[in-house]
């Protein structure tokens, strides 16, 4: 199969390189700011380096207990929970001080799961797990914040 060569022309050429140049800038501009918040655009140091053999890996989770007594996790997605679990990590400090917050997490997977019994409580709890000479060793729950739900 023989092709045709086509040269770019001074414009296509212009804005591809503005493009990658502008890329490159989002790029270097997050991982210096090491911010979150221009995600994709961030630091990428979580995929960079394994934890120290030392390290506690810290999970967070929303709980919620419903109205047939039954505990259970509410997984942090847009689809089950109408908010993922990064945005309520970057939230943790004023959920801690505002509990009330936590009604999002509620109000979402209510709507999403009518079929399911109604929440009566959630909190907002982390799973610290030690590694001790880079193996797991003891988990332990912290409870961050509750919330009554009303109505």
């Amino acid at each position: 199969m023989t092709g045709r060569t086509r040269t770019i022309s001074r414009w296509g050429t212009t804005w591809r390189v503005t493009v990658a140049c502008l890329g490159i800038v989002c790029v270097v501009n997050g991982s210096l700011r090491m911010s979150d918040d221009v995600w994709p655009f961030g630091p990428m140091s979580q995929y960079a380096f394994s934890p120290a053999d030392d390290a506690t890996i810290v999970i967070t989770r929303v709980e919620g207990l419903r109205t047939d007594g039954r505990r259970m996790d509410l997984p942090l997605s847009p689809e089950s929970a109408g908010i993922g679990r990064a945005e309520v990590e970057a939230r943790i400090p004023a959920i801690v001080k505002d509990p009330t917050l936590l009604r999002a997490v509620a109000d979402g997977w209510q709507r999403r799961h009518p079929e399911q019994p109604r929440l009566r409580h959630v909190w907002l709890v982390q799973d610290e797990t030690r590694l001790v000479d880079g193996r797991k060793g003891p988990t332990e729950l912290k409870e961050l914040a509750s919330w009554e739900v009303s109505g």
